[in-house]
Order: C-alpha cells, then sequence, then structure tokens
C-alpha cells in the first residue's frame, strides 16, 4: 500500500511540474506581442492583385492579298446591290503608293499614283480613300494625306502625310514650257540712206571759126 502511494505521490508530482511549465510558457507567450499588418477595426478586404500594364501599340494592317481579296468582296456585294463599286484603293497603304505625276482636268488637279506592291498605275482625285488614310489636296508637286494609325487599345490618330512627287512631272512641264527667247545678238534692219545726187554743169565746148575758103566757092 505504501508503494502504491509514493508512486502515486511521485505521478501527482509528476504532472503538477508539468503543468506549471506549460503555464509559465503561456505566460510568457501572452506577454509578448506582435503587431498586425492591418487596421484590426476595418472590415478585411482582400488585396487586389496587380495586373502588368499593357502599353499601347499600333496595330499592323493586313498583307496585301488580303486586302486585295477583301476588296474583290466587297466589290461583288456592290455590284449584286447595284451600287457603285469601291476604288482600288481602297486596298492600298499610303506608304504603298508612289505619286509619278500632276496634271489638270476639267475636274481639277488629278495626280497618277503607282501601287509598288502590283506595279499598277491609277489616276486619283481629291476626296479619294486608302486603306489607312484619305487624300485631302493636290498641290503643285505633292499630295497632302489625311493617315490613320489604330492602336491596340481601340483608339484611331489622325495625322498629316505628304507625298512628294517621285520623278519629274513630264506632264507638267511640257504644259508650262515657254517658248525660247529672241536672241539678243540679231542685228536689226537700219533704213537703206539715200544720198543726193550730185549734178555736175555741163561741159561747154568752144565753137570753132568758119572756114572762110569753104564760103567762097
Amino acid at each position: 500500500m505504501k508503494k502504491n502511494a509514493n508512486m502515486i505521490r511521485s505521478a501527482s508530482l509528476i504532472v503538477l511540474a508539468l503543468v506549471c511549465a506549460t503555464a509559465a510558457n503561456a505566460q510568457k507567450a501572452s506577454t509578448s506581442y506582435k503587431g498586425t499588418q492591418r487596421d484590426p477595426f476595418v472590415a478585411w478586404r482582400p488585396v487586389p492583385k496587380k495586373r502588368s500594364k499593357n502599353v499601347p501599340m499600333p496595330v499592323d494592317p493586313p498583307p496585301i492579298q488580303a486586302r486585295i481579296n477583301a476588296y474583290k468582296t466587297q466589290k461583288a456585294a456592290a455590284m449584286n446591290m447595284q451600287l457603285p463599286a469601291p476604288k482600288p484603293t481602297t486596298a492600298l497603304l499610303l506608304s504603298e503608293v508612289q505619286l509619278t505625276g500632276i496634271f489638270r482636268t476639267p475636274r481639277g488637279y488629278a495626280a497618277m499614283v503607282e501601287a509598288t506592291p502590283i506595279k499598277l498605275s491609277f489616276v486619283i482625285y481629291p476626296g479619294e480613300r486608302f486603306f489607312d488614310g484619305m487624300l485631302v489636296a493636290i498641290e503643285e508637286n505633292r499630295l497632302v494625306c489625311r493617315k490613320e494609325t489604330r492602336w491596340s487599345d481601340g483608339r484611331r490618330e489622325l495625322s498629316v502625310d505628304f507625298k512628294p512627287l517621285g520623278q519629274p512631272n513630264a506632264v507638267k512641264d511640257a504644259m508650262t514650257a515657254t517658248a525660247p527667247a529672241p536672241e539678243k545678238n540679231e542685228q536689226k534692219a537700219e533704213p537703206a540712206k539715200t544720198e543726193p545726187a550730185k549734178t555736175e554743169p555741163a561741159k561747154s565746148e568752144p565753137t570753132k571759126p568758119a572756114d572762110p575758103a569753104s564760103g567762097n566757092q
């Protein structure tokens, strides 16, 4: 009996020591305070995720063959609906057009341009539309165009684009050519000077005396 009591007493002492050690650790942990990163009086909200900023970039136009196919489709649809067909220039970019000549017509100034990708020439007038712009005016030696740039964020930017004359304008040179100026070395015809005729006095010959011998016969 005494042995059992001693064992119970020793076990209770061990349990009491463990409980005291646990309480001491809990008291120590409770006295150390660590600050929080948010206000405890504000309702919790999820942290928004940072999105990467997409820098807008110009949208590249489709290739020339795709634009030509789209033009053919639009032309066929317009013919079926008996509407005016779109101009071939609507499939061309302003950068694909080269100015080759400017001339005057009853409608005003007109321009001859060459489509460099397909090697075809067209006559255009102010108001002609292109895939990325429109012809605004025709000047003596250049075209004034309005260019439209499309960006990836959906906006469109307008700018002015000039197309200078690529080669000498033979049509305009022929129309504005002037006649050659008369040479300054040409001698002017002077009126003929008439000199007064000089009259010489008549010479009188001496008369010979009559021969007396011939009179007596």
